[in-house]
């Protein structure tokens, strides 16, 4: 069995407000001991000594809301356009990114292609391509009408999300894609003001008969269920049918956010604040200005959905960074950047922000199954980030690839440096 051992090293545990000087050992795909302090551990023989050279030695990150199929298009329809065989393509380079860039573990939050996130999974799994852990999820759920539906009557056009009417509708194609092997399930009961004006984000275009049915059927057959819940109601659908992964929570009152706290432990939210932020402030090349961004509502969902987050986070909710990147102007790999939005729009301490995409997100990604990862502690999957530098004292570093000097997935690198002091 391998081993290594890091030394010189500070160490973000995952929970904790600030990083510590100690060593940690990993042995096979686990962490078997960490020391702290002027503590060392034993240097025995077989086993490989990483010198960190002062850097700090941190949980692999978790996003818990990948888009890992999308290939920074401009819209829906432009990531529907792509025939399947180059969506696989891009798909498993976007898989490389995330690993390079120190996830080692995703949420997927709506596939491109009904089967492409299951296979990328089962791919990595085989140790065939490099890649992150994979929870693989549906092309997200929608009716006629709604977020994901590109429909015309003139025309047939293919539509990003799965298009059911009516609880059966929704019962017979969750049971089509549980039997092809996905782990989640998501559906879309608001809209989005990325539907330029169609359905807005405080709508819900769903039945509760189709939202019972979606996640009874889910539940029943043992799997997650996540949703686009912009609106009010659908954030409280989710409370009422059990939703793991509430994405967006945008518009929720404060009397559904408390209520949402009674039941912290139920749930996560994933606002993708970077959708809003970058959308009205950093889209203007690709025709949204600030003017559009603003008429068509973008503007509005982001100041709202950072009150909400606000509150949620002071309400003790397990507010979690990243998600919706994969567009032009929210590329796949400047995902890190949610780390700056906790701080400046939520009011997170960094610690705090750092806690969400490591010790959080591993619970996240865990779910029921009693997997442990997310922190540096004994017993947890040899999960690791090496940087040159502080990510407390300075969030950009998980920006910028020279900074990560190690990325280690199972206890086995991914990629590794030798600069800075690292023998």
């Amino acid at each position: 069995m391998s081993a290594t051992l890091f030394t010189n090293v500070k160490v973000f545990e995952g929970t904790k407000s600030k990083s510590e000087p100690g060593e940690v050992l990993v042995e096979g795909n686990r962490i078997t001991r960490v020391a702290s302090g002027r503590k060392a551990l034993p240097r025995e023989s077989g086993v490989e000594v990483i010198d960190g050279g002062g850097g700090t030695l941190m949980p692999g990150l978790v996003n818990p809301h990948c888009h890992f199929t999308y290939n920074n298009a401009v819209s829906l329809a432009d990531i529907t356009a792509l025939p399947v065989e180059e969506n696989l393509l891009v798909t498993m380079r976007n898989a490389a990114t995330y690993l390079d860039y120190g996830f080692t573990a995703v949420i997927g939050m709506a596939s491109a292609k009904p089967r492409l996130e299951l296979v990328a999974r089962n791919a990595i799994n085989k140790g065939e391509f490099p890649g992150p852990r994979i929870r693989a999820c549906t092309p997200e759920y929608t009716v006629s009408g709604g977020v994901g539906d590109d429909s015309r009557l003139d025309r047939f056009v293919p539509s990003i999300g799965l298009v059911c009417n009516g609880p059966e509708e929704f019962r017979k194609s969750i049971r089509q894609m549980i039997r092809e092997g996905v782990d989640i399930v998501k559906f879309n009961n608001a809209g989005d003001s990325f539907t330029f004006g169609k359905v807005g984000g405080e709508c819900n275009p769903m039945t509760e008969d189709e939202v019972r049915a979606i996640c009874e059927t889910t539940l029943n057959l043992g799997k997650r269920v996540a949703a686009h819940a912009h609106a009010d109601s659908g954030v409280r659908q989710c409370i009422k049918y059990g939703v793991e992964f509430i994405n967006h929570a945008t518009f929720a009152t404060d009397a559904t956010i408390e209520l949402l706290a009674k039941n912290a432990r139920r749930h996560y939210v994933t606002p993708a604040i970077a959708a809003r932020y970058n959308t009205t402030y950093e889209a203007g090349a690709w025709g949204i200005t600030e003017e559009v961004a603003t008429h068509i509502g973008n503007k509005r969902e982001l100041e709202a959905g950072c009150a909400a987050m606000q509150k949620m986070h002071k309400a003790g909710i397990r507010v979690l960074p990243f998600g919706d990147y994969g567009f032009a102007w929210i590329p796949i790999g400047t995902d890190c950047r949610d780390l700056e939005h906790m701080v400046n729009l939520f009011g997170m301490q960094p610690w705090e922000a750092l806690r969400a995409a490591t010790a959080y997100g591993g619970e996240a990604w865990a779910g029921s199954s009693g997997e442990l990862l997310g922190r540096i502690k004994a017993g947890y999957l040899a999960d690791l980030l090496l940087l040159n530098g502080d990510p407390l004292q300075d969030l950009k570093l998980l920006q910028d690839l020279s900074r990560i000097r190690c990325v280690m997935k199972d206890g086995v690198f991914h990629r590794r440096g030798l600069s800075g002091g690292m023998t």
